[in-house]
């Protein structure tokens, strides 16, 4: 495979939600790989721990380099100098994640994983987001097992995904024993962190149980549209309108963010209790 097949272009992973808004979550990675910020190399499990896992297909090195010899090559740090953290909505897609790191200049070698753990939900965050969408937010769920995204950032990633997330969102910690985290190797993440939304989860009127995030975005707004003429009214007809002009306007965000309090949408649940509690 030549670099160029790499491509998240020639992958077909280099969509950018927070440019496209109809678009959001984007497309996540499917399977253990190293963002380099154009390129998405694949990752070979082996025993021993995410940095000595193989990378596939890195420049200059040979089928048995690891993680942490490509890293280090690179100049970044290896993976006992990241923080692994779980996405449940865009960051899970490289395109996304690569454009935020590239705005600000930082590098963006990042190990991108899918995690299979349990106790958590995947809803819809109850704002409205600067790029015009309902983003997805955790909640407590006890039903059977999913698979996230986990990335390992650097320590200064980190900080600058943060700052994408505020103030909408925090940051906090999870026990990879309390939440079951388990590598596609089969050996067990110790901790993790993801973020929560500050502003709670939307529920469905008709259940009162949150609503499902983190898929077709322009059928959510299409919903949330329909369920309510005041949100029509100042966001309405349609799903491309709603994100443009959503997009364009701070105070028209903060009113459709305060509508959903109002039409009675809103779960206040901005913690993650622990499961095993």
């Amino acid at each position: 495979m030549t670099a160029q097949d790499r491509a998240l272009a020639a992958l077909g992973l280099d969509g950018v939600p927070a440019l496209q808004p109809l678009t959001y979550p984007g497309l996540p990675v499917t399977a253990p790989s190293l963002l380099t910020g154009t390129e998405l190399l694949a990752l070979r499990t082996r025993p021993g721990g995410l940095g000595a896992w193989t990378v596939d297909g890195a420049a200059g090195h040979g089928p048995r380099s690891t993680l942490d010899d490509v890293l280090g090559a690179l100049g970044q740090p290896p993976v006992t100098g990241r923080h692994p953290v779980v996405a449940v909505g865009s960051n899970a897609s490289p395109g996304q994640l690569a454009h935020k790191l590239g705005r600000l200049g930082i590098p963006g070698a990042v190990p991108m994983v899918p995690v299979r753990l349990r106790g958590i939900g995947v809803g819809c965050s109850a704002h409205i987001g600067r790029a015009g969408y309902v983003a997805a937010a955790p909640y407590a769920h006890p039903g059977a097992p999913l698979t996230l995204v986990v990335s390992w950032l650097d320590p200064a990633q980190l900080p600058a995904v943060d700052a994408t997330e505020l103030p909408n969102y925090r940051r906090i910690p999870l026990s990879g024993d309390a939440y079951d985290m388990t590598l596609p190797s089969g050996e067990r993440l110790a901790g993790a962190s993801v973020y929560v939304s500050a502003r709670g989860v939307l529920a469905d009127p008709l259940t009162g149980l949150p609503r499902p995030g983190g898929g077709d975005q322009a059928a959510l707004l299409d919903a949330l549209l329909d369920a309510s003429p005041s949100l029509r009214e100042l966001l309405g007809p349609d799903a491309a309108t709603w994100v443009r002009r959503a997009a364009a306007d701070p105070e028209l965000r903060e009113r459709g963010t305060l509508l959903f309090a109002e039409e009675g949408w809103v779960l206040p649940w901005t913690e993650l209790p622990d499961p095993s509690a």
